[in-house]
Protein backbone atom coordinates (compact mmCIF):
# COMPACT_ATOMS: atom_id res chain seq x y z
CA UNK A 1 0.00 0.00 0.00
CA UNK A 2 2.75 2.74 0.95
CA UNK A 3 4.62 1.55 -2.64
CA UNK A 4 1.09 2.63 -4.44
CA UNK A 5 1.15 5.37 -2.69
CA UNK A 6 5.05 6.52 -3.14
CA UNK A 7 4.18 5.56 -7.12
CA UNK A 8 0.95 8.37 -7.19
CA UNK A 9 3.13 11.29 -5.37
CA UNK A 10 5.74 10.59 -8.19
CA UNK A 11 3.51 10.61 -10.78
CA UNK A 12 1.67 13.59 -9.86
CA UNK A 13 5.23 15.37 -9.67
CA UNK A 14 6.10 14.71 -12.98
CA UNK A 15 2.98 15.67 -14.05
CA UNK A 16 3.06 19.47 -12.41
CA UNK A 17 6.59 19.43 -13.79
CA UNK A 18 5.44 18.90 -17.42
CA UNK A 19 2.63 21.80 -16.64
CA UNK A 20 5.23 24.19 -15.78
CA UNK A 21 6.07 26.32 -18.49
CA UNK A 22 9.13 26.12 -20.34
CA UNK A 23 12.01 28.90 -19.23
CA UNK A 24 13.27 28.94 -22.46
CA UNK A 25 10.47 30.52 -24.35
CA UNK A 26 9.03 32.82 -21.21
CA UNK A 27 10.46 36.07 -23.89
CA UNK A 28 7.58 38.02 -25.51
CA UNK A 29 8.09 39.75 -29.10
CA UNK A 30 7.99 43.69 -28.32
CA UNK A 31 4.94 45.40 -29.18
CA UNK A 32 3.51 48.77 -30.97
CA UNK A 33 6.26 48.59 -33.67
CA UNK A 34 6.35 51.36 -36.16
CA UNK A 35 8.59 53.41 -39.04
CA UNK A 36 8.17 56.66 -39.66
CA UNK A 37 10.12 59.01 -41.97
CA UNK A 38 11.74 61.70 -40.62
CA UNK A 39 13.58 63.44 -43.28
CA UNK A 40 15.03 62.50 -46.77
CA UNK A 41 15.75 58.70 -46.55
CA UNK A 42 15.79 58.63 -43.27
CA UNK A 43 13.58 56.80 -40.49
CA UNK A 44 12.99 56.18 -37.40
CA UNK A 45 12.04 52.51 -35.72
CA UNK A 46 10.03 52.73 -32.38
CA UNK A 47 8.75 49.66 -30.34
CA UNK A 48 7.88 48.90 -26.85
CA UNK A 49 8.51 46.05 -24.51
CA UNK A 50 5.81 43.40 -23.97
CA UNK A 51 3.91 44.45 -21.17
CA UNK A 52 3.08 40.67 -20.58
CA UNK A 53 6.69 40.18 -20.00
CA UNK A 54 7.41 38.47 -16.83
CA UNK A 55 9.81 40.55 -14.52
CA UNK A 56 13.16 38.80 -13.98
CA UNK A 57 16.97 38.60 -13.80
CA UNK A 58 17.40 38.49 -17.51
CA UNK A 59 18.35 41.48 -19.31
CA UNK A 60 16.61 42.53 -22.35
CA UNK A 61 17.84 43.60 -25.36
CA UNK A 62 16.06 43.72 -29.10
CA UNK A 63 17.75 42.77 -32.28
CA UNK A 64 16.56 44.69 -35.45
CA UNK A 65 16.78 43.15 -38.97
CA UNK A 66 16.31 45.61 -41.90
CA UNK A 67 14.39 43.68 -44.53
CA UNK A 68 14.78 46.36 -47.29
CA UNK A 69 16.07 47.61 -49.39
CA UNK A 70 18.90 46.10 -48.39
CA UNK A 71 19.37 43.63 -45.15
CA UNK A 72 21.01 44.33 -42.37
CA UNK A 73 21.29 42.99 -38.65
CA UNK A 74 21.92 44.50 -35.46
CA UNK A 75 21.51 44.70 -31.95
CA UNK A 76 20.52 47.35 -29.23
CA UNK A 77 19.33 47.68 -25.89
CA UNK A 78 16.97 50.93 -26.94
CA UNK A 79 13.50 50.77 -28.09
CA UNK A 80 13.92 53.21 -31.50
CA UNK A 81 16.72 52.86 -33.71
CA UNK A 82 17.05 56.26 -36.53
CA UNK A 83 18.52 54.91 -39.95
CA UNK A 84 19.26 56.93 -43.01
CA UNK A 85 18.50 54.78 -46.08
CA UNK A 86 16.38 55.34 -49.92
CA UNK A 87 13.10 55.13 -49.63
CA UNK A 88 11.93 55.20 -53.27
CA UNK A 89 12.11 51.47 -53.25
CA UNK A 90 10.08 50.98 -49.83
CA UNK A 91 11.40 50.18 -46.58
CA UNK A 92 10.86 46.81 -44.42
CA UNK A 93 12.01 45.86 -40.90
CA UNK A 94 11.49 43.46 -37.88
CA UNK A 95 12.26 43.28 -34.56
CA UNK A 96 12.44 41.04 -31.95
CA UNK A 97 12.96 40.29 -27.86
CA UNK A 98 16.84 38.50 -27.05
CA UNK A 99 18.73 37.96 -23.93
CA UNK A 100 21.22 40.75 -23.76
CA UNK A 101 23.26 39.15 -21.07
CA UNK A 102 23.67 35.72 -23.07
CA UNK A 103 21.23 33.91 -20.93
CA UNK A 104 20.18 30.99 -22.52
CA UNK A 105 16.48 31.95 -23.42
CA UNK A 106 15.54 32.05 -26.39
CA UNK A 107 14.54 35.53 -28.40
CA UNK A 108 11.22 35.87 -29.16
CA UNK A 109 8.76 35.72 -32.73
CA UNK A 110 9.44 38.61 -34.69
CA UNK A 111 7.23 41.57 -35.23
CA UNK A 112 7.15 43.49 -38.53
CA UNK A 113 6.71 47.03 -39.81
CA UNK A 114 6.55 48.54 -43.51
CA UNK A 115 6.79 51.52 -45.89
CA UNK A 116 5.05 50.98 -49.19
CA UNK A 117 7.28 52.64 -52.39
CA UNK A 118 6.02 56.26 -53.48
CA UNK A 119 3.82 55.32 -56.22
CA UNK A 120 5.60 56.29 -59.49
CA UNK A 121 5.75 55.23 -63.24
CA UNK A 122 8.81 53.10 -64.37
CA UNK A 123 11.46 54.37 -66.07
CA UNK A 124 9.86 58.18 -64.99
CA UNK A 125 12.83 58.84 -62.25
CA UNK A 126 15.97 60.65 -62.92
CA UNK A 127 18.91 58.87 -63.73
CA UNK A 128 22.89 58.31 -64.08
CA UNK A 129 23.04 61.26 -60.84
CA UNK A 130 26.54 62.21 -60.05
CA UNK A 131 27.20 64.67 -57.17
CA UNK A 132 30.74 66.22 -55.88
CA UNK A 133 31.79 68.46 -53.22
CA UNK A 134 34.06 71.62 -53.72
CA UNK A 135 35.40 73.88 -50.19
CA UNK A 136 35.70 77.24 -50.73
CA UNK A 137 37.21 80.15 -48.54
CA UNK A 138 34.16 82.14 -46.82
CA UNK A 139 35.81 85.25 -45.66
CA UNK A 140 32.56 86.68 -44.63
CA UNK A 141 32.01 83.96 -41.30
CA UNK A 142 35.36 84.28 -39.18
CA UNK A 143 33.64 80.90 -37.21
CA UNK A 144 33.38 79.30 -40.54
CA UNK A 145 36.51 79.95 -42.77
CA UNK A 146 35.45 77.54 -45.37
CA UNK A 147 32.28 76.69 -47.21
CA UNK A 148 30.75 73.44 -49.26
CA UNK A 149 29.56 73.56 -52.41
CA UNK A 150 27.50 71.23 -54.19
CA UNK A 151 26.78 70.17 -57.38
CA UNK A 152 24.93 67.51 -59.05
CA UNK A 153 23.63 66.37 -62.09
CA UNK A 154 21.51 63.88 -64.06
CA UNK A 155 19.56 62.40 -67.14
CA UNK A 156 15.83 62.47 -67.69
CA UNK A 157 14.33 58.78 -67.68
CA UNK A 158 13.99 57.13 -70.39
CA UNK A 159 10.12 56.87 -70.42
CA UNK A 160 9.82 59.91 -68.52
CA UNK A 161 7.15 62.46 -71.12
CA UNK A 162 8.39 65.64 -72.33
CA UNK A 163 6.69 68.05 -69.92
CA UNK A 164 8.60 66.21 -66.47
CA UNK A 165 10.06 68.67 -64.74
CA UNK A 166 12.33 67.71 -61.90
CA UNK A 167 12.92 69.12 -58.36
CA UNK A 168 16.22 68.41 -56.36
CA UNK A 169 16.59 68.52 -52.85
CA UNK A 170 19.70 67.25 -50.73
CA UNK A 171 19.72 66.75 -46.43
CA UNK A 172 22.89 67.02 -44.84
CA UNK A 173 22.59 66.02 -40.66
CA UNK A 174 19.51 67.62 -39.59
CA UNK A 175 19.29 70.50 -42.71
CA UNK A 176 17.23 70.01 -45.87
CA UNK A 177 17.47 72.49 -49.10
CA UNK A 178 15.81 72.52 -52.15
CA UNK A 179 17.88 73.67 -55.43
CA UNK A 180 17.64 76.86 -56.77
CA UNK A 181 19.93 77.07 -59.60
CA UNK A 182 19.29 74.46 -62.11
CA UNK A 183 20.56 73.86 -65.35
CA UNK A 184 17.86 72.50 -68.00
CA UNK A 185 18.05 70.76 -71.55
CA UNK A 186 16.81 71.89 -74.89
CA UNK A 187 13.40 71.07 -73.79
CA UNK A 188 13.53 72.94 -70.06
CA UNK A 189 13.94 70.11 -68.08
CA UNK A 190 16.06 70.42 -64.98
CA UNK A 191 19.24 68.08 -65.59
CA UNK A 192 21.55 69.83 -62.95
CA UNK A 193 21.75 71.46 -59.65
CA UNK A 194 24.31 73.78 -58.30
CA UNK A 195 24.19 74.87 -54.57
CA UNK A 196 26.65 77.48 -54.55
CA UNK A 197 26.49 77.56 -50.34
CA UNK A 198 25.51 74.21 -48.26
CA UNK A 199 25.61 73.44 -44.65
CA UNK A 200 27.60 70.10 -45.34
CA UNK A 201 31.16 69.76 -43.73
CA UNK A 202 33.85 68.71 -45.91
CA UNK A 203 35.22 66.97 -42.66
CA UNK A 204 32.16 65.87 -41.53
CA UNK A 205 31.16 61.97 -41.73
CA UNK A 206 27.57 61.81 -42.27
CA UNK A 207 25.87 60.79 -45.31
CA UNK A 208 24.75 63.30 -47.81
CA UNK A 209 20.90 62.07 -48.64
CA UNK A 210 19.99 63.47 -52.15
CA UNK A 211 16.34 63.59 -53.38
CA UNK A 212 14.63 64.27 -56.77
CA UNK A 213 11.08 63.87 -57.51
CA UNK A 214 9.04 65.34 -60.33
CA UNK A 215 5.59 66.30 -62.08
CA UNK A 216 4.21 65.74 -65.35
CA UNK A 217 0.48 66.18 -66.77
CA UNK A 218 1.09 62.52 -68.54
CA UNK A 219 1.79 59.94 -65.95
CA UNK A 220 2.94 60.36 -62.22
CA UNK A 221 7.01 60.57 -62.03
CA UNK A 222 9.04 57.78 -59.37
CA UNK A 223 11.18 59.55 -57.39
CA UNK A 224 14.83 58.80 -56.28
CA UNK A 225 16.82 58.89 -53.12
CA UNK A 226 20.43 57.95 -53.42
CA UNK A 227 23.42 58.48 -50.52
CA UNK A 228 26.78 59.43 -50.24
CA UNK A 229 29.89 58.93 -47.91
CA UNK A 230 31.81 62.33 -48.46
CA UNK A 231 35.37 61.60 -48.76
CA UNK A 232 33.78 59.43 -52.03
CA UNK A 233 32.52 62.72 -53.74
CA UNK A 234 34.67 65.52 -52.21
CA UNK A 235 36.73 67.02 -55.14
CA UNK A 236 39.69 68.52 -53.28
CA UNK A 237 41.43 71.99 -54.55
CA UNK A 238 45.16 71.72 -55.89
CA UNK A 239 47.69 73.27 -54.05
CA UNK A 240 48.50 76.59 -54.38
CA UNK A 241 51.49 79.13 -54.99
CA UNK A 242 54.02 76.23 -56.74
CA UNK A 243 56.90 77.68 -57.34
CA UNK A 244 60.39 75.94 -58.90
CA UNK A 245 63.40 76.72 -59.47
CA UNK A 246 67.41 75.37 -60.32
CA UNK A 247 70.26 75.60 -58.18
CA UNK A 248 73.28 73.82 -60.18
CA UNK A 249 72.33 70.55 -60.52
CA UNK A 250 69.34 70.47 -58.24
CA UNK A 251 65.42 71.37 -59.44
CA UNK A 252 63.58 72.51 -56.02
CA UNK A 253 59.76 72.44 -55.85
CA UNK A 254 57.70 73.63 -53.36
CA UNK A 255 53.61 74.26 -52.49
CA UNK A 256 51.39 75.05 -50.40
CA UNK A 257 47.90 72.92 -49.36
CA UNK A 258 45.10 73.38 -50.76
CA UNK A 259 42.40 75.41 -49.56
CA UNK A 260 40.68 73.21 -47.21
CA UNK A 261 39.50 72.79 -43.82
CA UNK A 262 41.87 69.75 -43.34
CA UNK A 263 45.09 70.69 -41.32
CA UNK A 264 48.10 70.08 -43.54
CA UNK A 265 49.44 66.82 -42.14
CA UNK A 266 46.06 64.92 -43.70
CA UNK A 267 47.30 65.51 -47.22
CA UNK A 268 49.46 63.39 -49.47
CA UNK A 269 50.84 64.87 -52.73
CA UNK A 270 52.01 63.52 -56.43
CA UNK A 271 53.98 65.71 -58.37
CA UNK A 272 54.86 65.60 -61.91
CA UNK A 273 58.01 66.55 -63.73
CA UNK A 274 58.22 66.70 -67.71
CA UNK A 275 61.57 66.90 -69.04
CA UNK A 276 61.44 68.67 -72.16
CA UNK A 277 64.83 68.19 -73.69
CA UNK A 278 64.27 64.28 -72.71
CA UNK A 279 60.71 63.81 -73.44
CA UNK A 280 60.53 62.44 -70.08
CA UNK A 281 57.37 62.49 -67.35
CA UNK A 282 58.85 61.78 -63.64
CA UNK A 283 55.73 60.79 -61.08
CA UNK A 284 56.51 61.25 -57.50
CA UNK A 285 54.25 60.82 -54.35
CA UNK A 286 55.18 62.01 -50.60
CA UNK A 287 53.26 63.64 -47.75
CA UNK A 288 55.60 66.61 -47.47
CA UNK A 289 55.14 69.78 -49.55
CA UNK A 290 58.83 69.92 -50.93
CA UNK A 291 60.63 68.30 -53.67
CA UNK A 292 64.13 68.23 -54.89
CA UNK A 293 65.65 66.37 -57.64
CA UNK A 294 68.74 65.81 -59.21
CA UNK A 295 69.38 66.82 -62.52
CA UNK A 296 71.88 65.11 -64.99
CA UNK A 297 71.44 67.82 -67.35
CA UNK A 298 70.07 71.64 -68.21
CA UNK A 299 66.81 71.38 -69.52
CA UNK A 300 63.03 72.54 -69.99
CA UNK A 301 60.78 71.35 -67.07
CA UNK A 302 57.64 72.16 -66.66
CA UNK A 303 56.00 70.95 -63.24
CA UNK A 304 52.42 70.43 -62.11
CA UNK A 305 51.40 68.93 -58.34
CA UNK A 306 47.78 67.43 -57.25
CA UNK A 307 46.85 66.41 -53.45
CA UNK A 308 44.37 64.56 -51.45
CA UNK A 309 43.20 63.95 -48.15
CA UNK A 310 45.40 60.87 -46.84
CA UNK A 311 43.65 58.08 -44.68
CA UNK A 312 45.75 60.00 -41.50
CA UNK A 313 42.16 61.64 -41.12
CA UNK A 314 39.63 59.92 -43.13
CA UNK A 315 39.14 57.40 -45.39
CA UNK A 316 40.66 57.61 -48.90
CA UNK A 317 38.93 60.09 -51.74
CA UNK A 318 39.58 61.84 -55.45
CA UNK A 319 42.86 63.34 -55.93
CA UNK A 320 42.76 66.70 -56.66
CA UNK A 321 42.83 68.63 -59.88
CA UNK A 322 46.48 69.12 -61.29
CA UNK A 323 47.73 72.80 -60.74
CA UNK A 324 48.65 75.17 -62.56
CA UNK A 325 51.96 74.46 -64.41
CA UNK A 326 54.66 75.61 -64.16
CA UNK A 327 58.04 76.14 -66.24
CA UNK A 328 61.61 76.13 -65.08
CA UNK A 329 64.95 75.74 -66.80
CA UNK A 330 65.72 76.45 -70.97
CA UNK A 331 65.63 73.79 -72.90
CA UNK A 332 68.25 75.86 -75.35
CA UNK A 333 71.02 76.21 -72.70
CA UNK A 334 74.15 73.93 -73.35
CA UNK A 335 76.69 73.17 -70.68
CA UNK A 336 79.52 75.59 -71.00
CA UNK A 337 82.04 73.07 -71.71
CA UNK A 338 80.13 72.26 -74.81
CA UNK A 339 79.35 76.38 -75.55
CA UNK A 340 83.10 76.70 -75.66
CA UNK A 341 83.74 74.20 -77.94
CA UNK A 342 81.01 74.55 -80.51
CA UNK A 343 82.33 78.29 -80.28
CA UNK A 344 85.68 78.09 -80.74
CA UNK A 345 85.44 75.28 -84.20
CA UNK A 346 82.78 78.29 -85.43
CA UNK A 347 85.31 80.82 -85.14
CA UNK A 348 88.34 78.91 -86.59
CA UNK A 349 86.19 77.93 -89.99
CA UNK A 350 85.23 81.27 -90.31
CA UNK A 351 88.88 82.87 -90.28
CA UNK A 352 89.74 79.81 -92.42
CA UNK A 353 87.16 81.17 -95.01
CA UNK A 354 87.91 84.63 -94.99
CA UNK A 355 91.65 83.87 -95.51
CA UNK A 356 91.14 81.95 -98.53
CA UNK A 357 89.05 84.01 -99.94
CA UNK A 358 91.01 87.13 -99.46
CA UNK A 359 94.20 85.00 -100.92
CA UNK A 360 91.75 84.03 -104.04
CA UNK A 361 90.94 87.36 -104.94
CA UNK A 362 94.03 89.28 -104.20
CA UNK A 363 96.71 86.29 -105.86
CA UNK A 364 97.97 86.93 -102.43
CA UNK A 365 99.14 83.42 -102.03
CA UNK A 366 101.02 83.74 -105.31
CA UNK A 367 102.97 86.64 -103.85
CA UNK A 368 104.19 85.00 -100.40
CA UNK A 369 104.90 81.88 -101.93
CA UNK A 370 106.56 82.55 -105.40
CA UNK A 371 107.49 79.69 -107.30
CA UNK A 372 111.77 78.42 -106.88
CA UNK A 373 113.53 78.69 -110.14
CA UNK A 374 115.13 75.46 -110.77
CA UNK A 375 118.21 74.74 -112.95
CA UNK A 376 117.86 74.04 -116.76
CA UNK A 377 118.44 70.70 -117.48
CA UNK A 378 120.20 70.78 -121.63
CA UNK A 379 118.66 67.04 -121.85
CA UNK A 380 115.39 68.45 -120.87
CA UNK A 381 115.39 71.03 -123.23
CA UNK A 382 116.67 68.32 -126.30
CA UNK A 383 113.79 66.31 -125.60
CA UNK A 384 111.33 68.87 -126.20
CA UNK A 385 113.01 70.47 -129.51
CA UNK A 386 113.61 66.62 -130.80
CA UNK A 387 110.35 65.82 -129.75
CA UNK A 388 108.50 67.48 -131.83
CA UNK A 389 110.42 66.93 -134.70
CA UNK A 390 109.27 63.39 -134.23
CA UNK A 391 105.75 64.39 -134.75
CA UNK A 392 106.12 66.28 -138.18
CA UNK A 393 105.57 64.58 -141.54
CA UNK A 394 108.36 62.85 -143.01
CA UNK A 395 107.70 65.58 -146.25
CA UNK A 396 109.46 68.33 -144.03
CA UNK A 397 111.78 65.96 -142.53
CA UNK A 398 113.01 65.65 -146.09
CA UNK A 399 113.07 69.18 -146.63
CA UNK A 400 114.92 69.89 -143.41
CA UNK A 401 118.14 67.11 -144.19
CA UNK A 402 117.97 68.92 -147.71
CA UNK A 403 118.67 71.98 -146.56
CA UNK A 404 121.53 71.29 -144.30
CA UNK A 405 123.35 69.31 -146.98
CA UNK A 406 123.59 72.49 -149.24
CA UNK A 407 124.88 74.51 -146.57
CA UNK A 408 127.21 72.07 -145.73
CA UNK A 409 128.50 72.37 -149.96
CA UNK A 410 128.74 75.88 -149.76
CA UNK A 411 130.75 76.02 -147.15
CA UNK A 412 133.34 73.27 -148.43
CA UNK A 413 133.31 75.44 -152.18
CA UNK A 414 134.14 78.61 -149.83
CA UNK A 415 136.61 76.58 -148.22
CA UNK A 416 138.12 74.94 -151.29
CA UNK A 417 138.63 77.80 -153.79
Amino acid sequence: MASASLILLWAVVILRADSLPDKKSLLLPPTNFTINVTGLAQVLLRWEPNPHQEPGNVELGYRVRINAPQEEDYETRNTESKRVTVLHQGFSASVQTIPWDGHSLLASNWVSAELKAPPGSPGTSIVNLTCTTTTMLNNSNPSRPYQVSLYCTWLVGKDAPEDTQYFFYYRYGSSTEECQEYRKDTLKRNIACWFPRTFIRSRGSDLLAVHANGSSQRAAIKPLDQLFALHAIDRINPPVNVTAEIEGNYLSIQWEKPISAFPIHCFEYEVKIYNARKNYFQTEKMTTNTFISITDDISKYSIQVRAAVSSVCRQTGLWSEWSQTVYVGNDDQKPSTEWFLIVLVATICFILLIFTLICKIGHLWARLFPPVPAPKNSLKDFLVIVSPEKTVSSETEIEVISYVEESGLETLEDSVF
